[in-house]
């Protein structure tokens, strides 16, 4: 629920501003424009904003015959989906074990695969997948993913038990220098594709579906007074849930924090300036709330919050990797971990919506790294995370405590 908050203190420094002509004074107040209270002489906003609208606490949201008419069941499913993927990748970590790229690329497409499906969600046979819903289908994309795979298998076929060969210009495992339990398989240009398949696929799959596919026009300005036949949910209503399963699957969040993928990112970001869990939390939930009072206005104002928020989440974590990568930059194998994980979140932020990092300028970020992370300086890594905080409007002092 959004907290509202005494203002005669306000009210009584708003007089005595007044009256000292020769005492510049800042009026604080509501900003916002499509709040209730909205103060049009305020110079700053003091958070007391009421709307309309009002969001409850937690994405929960029932019909009169209280019938929960939120459905996020396929969005779940991609979710322990590619959960289970980056496990299976992640065990090409140790040498001697090798990834069979034919079963990789049947999870990647859910086709044949018998998932372990913990929380039985009926994987099996689903018609949900990833493969469909990387970046809308797009046939250049999808094969570069699957390219991924296939070279971690052959990566894998060929290290040997026991033994941590991988190094500057050679594929193999990778031992940490400064953690003996960290270990990574990686190409000779020190890129792991772990990490490029789950963090890449979260930005050309999870991402891209909320950002340019539920939240666009296409998918909300469609009916929002009939009811779906035999369900509970009007087709907007269910739009935007779909949009909420890709972030998080938990009504509660970001109070648990136990989360995946976004939603754990976010909720990582949440103790710095950004505090994005909080703030997607709660745009998520005006913003539906939104939608069953039928105010189009504050949605599509919500609509823009969680596009902003999460590319902030993108580029912030993308800035976390890169600062790691400079602390551990001595490290190969931690420092081309991080300039992997770094990577695949710059090549996620053309997916947003009205991005303020297109492809061509996410090239460009990355031209600072260039193919091969042995050959990286600490400055090079330096500007390219200076380059993302610039696009972002992140300060220079936030993006280095990021």
């Amino acid at each position: 629920m959004k907290l509202r908050f005494n203002t005669s203190g306000l009210l009584s420094l708003v007089a005595v501003c007044g009256l000292l002509t020769l005492v510049s004074c800042n009026r604080e107040g509501c900003t916002d424009s499509l709040a209730t209270n909205y103060d049009d002489k305020a110079d700053s906003d003091d958070g007391t904003c009421d709307y309309a609208v009002v969001a409850p606490d937690e994405y929960a949201f029932f019909d009169n015959e209280g019938n929960l008419t939120v459905s996020i069941d396929g969005q779940k499913q991609r979710q322990y989906m590619l959960s289970e993927m980056t496990s299976y990748m992640k065990s090409a970590n140790t040498p001697g074990v090798a990834i069979d790229g034919s079963v990789l690329l049947s999870m990647y497409a859910n086709d044949g695969y018998t998932w372990n499906d913990v929380e039985n969600l009926v994987m099996t046979g689903s018609s949900k997948q990833l493969r469909s819903k990387t970046a809308g289908g797009d046939d250049t994309i999808i094969s570069m993913f699957e390219g991924f795979m296939t070279d971690l298998a052959a990566a894998s076929a060929t290290t040997v038990a026991d033994v941590t060969d991988g190094g500057a210009g050679t594929t193999g495992v990778v031992l940490s220098t400064t953690n003996a339990s960290k270990q990574y398989l990686q190409n000779g240009q020190g890129q792991e594709w772990t990490q490029l398949i789950e963090k890449g696929l979260m930005g050309a799959c999870f991402y891209y579906n909320i950002s340019s596919v539920y939240l666009a026009p296409a998918k909300m300005d469609v009916d929002n007074e009939a009811i779906v036949e035999g369900k509970f949910y009007t087709t907007m209503e269910h739009h935007f849930d779909e949009a909420f399963g890709y972030f998080t699957m938990s009504a509660d969040y970001p109070t648990t924090g136990t989360d995946k993928f976004w939603a754990k990112y976010a909720f990582e970001l949440e103790t710095s300036e950004l505090q994005s869990a909080s703030k997607l939390s709660a745009a998520f939930r005006l913003g539906r709330a939104a939608i069953v009072a039928d105010d189009m206005t504050v949605r599509d104002q919500q609509i823009e919050v969680i596009r902003e928020e999460l590319e902030l989440v993108a580029g912030g974590t993308a800035i976390h990797y890169l600062n790691g990568a400079i602390e551990n930059f001595g490290d190969d194998a931690l420092r081309n971990h991080e300039l992997s994980e770094a990577k695949a979140f710059i090549m996620a932020l053309p997916y947003g919506a009205n991005t303020s990092v297109d492809l061509s300028a996410s090239n460009t970020i990355l031209s600072n790294l260039g193919d091969d992370f042995y050959n990286v300086t600490t400055g090079s890594i330096t500007d390219a995370r200076d380059a993302v905080a610039a696009a972002l409007g992140i300060s220079a002092s936030i993006a280095e405590g990021l």
